[in-house]
């Protein structure tokens, strides 16, 4: 385990996602201010998505949806050997494109 892990979660199709104390910085403070608080929404979002779908750029990475209210919990992560790694998490209204690998 990464000593500098902020969360780590078993995503629903088994895959541990992490995130480090300074990456979910780097997401709330320049790329998401949004998100900042809603580390809860993130963690629902891996376990319990209504959708997943795989990014049509990369086959490695994946897009977990999970809506509350009129929006979607995006969390975008890149799987390497079975592992998890956060890109990015945003609120959205729309889910994007790409091959659905997963619904509810």
């Amino acid at each position: 385990m990464v000593s500098d892990t902020y969360f780590q979660v078993k995503a629903i199709n088994g895959v541990v996602v992490r995130t480090t104390h300074a990456y979910w910085h780097k997401i709330i403070s320049s790329k998401h201010p949004a998100m900042a608080g809603r580390e809860e929404d993130v963690k629902l979002a891996l376990q319990q998505p209504d959708e997943i779908r795989q990014s049509i750029r990369n086959e490695s990475v994946l897009l977990y949806y999970r809506k509350k209210d009129n929006y979607h919990t995006c969390v975008v992560v890149r799987i390497l050997d079975r592992e998890g790694f956060i890109i990015t998490t945003y609120v959205t209204d729309r889910v994007k494109e790409g091959k659905s690998k997963w619904k509810r």
